[in-house]
């Protein structure tokens, strides 16, 4: 599970989110960091039983920087008020989809799939999902998959207007088609995040998600 002051520590962090109090602050960082770090690796170890392509990772190698990545943002606060992980075979600048842990009081999420891929890995997905549409379709309802989390992530951000080039405008995967990423996200209460079951019900929501990634890490591997 995770400490409570990890998510105080983060709390903290967005009300005075400035070089100076990070600086001042900085142990408890520290503090909070190794814990997000031991807990991802717990994870790690557990789930890799299932899936043995992130068997050899180590959390360093998944976890995200605080620091933000200010030079094209109109927001020039520094830091990140949550911490992440992205669970994907060769770690989080893999191009495969994988696991993700997101950390944030009050906006809490376990999920993960394929987040905003470059056109050649999104065009080896889509057809994947054009060629075996019944496979697909049967995975993202399976009862297990629709209770926890109900639909793959449909933003705004996400969504062509239309069906893609190259596919039929009633093509029956049509909706799917037109996804840029292709995720599913849970949402996890602050209680939820320091109770002792906090590892047992990430390891589920990753046992769920599974299919979705090797059916998507097929196409990528092609």
């Amino acid at each position: 599970m995770l400490q409570r002051e990890t998510l105080n520590f983060l709390k903290d962090l967005k009300k005075n989110n400035n070089k100076p109090w990070f600086d001042k602050h900085r142990p408890a960082y520290e503090n909070a960091k190794l814990d997000f770090g031991n807990f991802i690796q717990s994870i790690i170890d557990k789930h890799s039983k299932k899936d043995p392509t992130i068997r050899s990772l180590k959390a360093k190698e998944c976890v995200f920087r605080i620091n933000r990545d200010i030079r094209f943002s109109k927001d020039k606060t520094p830091y990140k008020s949550n911490m992440g992980a992205s669970i994907d075979r060769g770690g989080k600048k893999s191009i495969f989809a994988g696991y993700y842990f997101h950390c944030e009081p009050g906006n809490s999420f376990v999920g993960g799939g394929l987040w905003t891929p470059m056109p050649p890995e999104l065009k080896k997905t889509r057809q994947e999902i054009d060629y075996c549409f019944d496979e697909f379709h049967k995975i993202i309802n399976s009862k297990k998959f629709r209770l926890l989390y109900g639909d793959l992530y449909r933003g705004e951000d996400a969504s062509l207007s239309k069906v893609p080039q190259g596919f039929e405008k009633d093509n029956p995967a049509a909706d799917f088609l037109k996804l840029k990423s292709f995720i599913a996200m849970a949402p996890l209460k602050d209680a939820e995040l320091t109770s002792k079951e906090i590892v047992k019900k990430t390891v589920e929501a990753f046992d769920v998600l599974q299919p979705l990634l090797q059916f998507i890490n097929r196409a990528l591997e092609g």
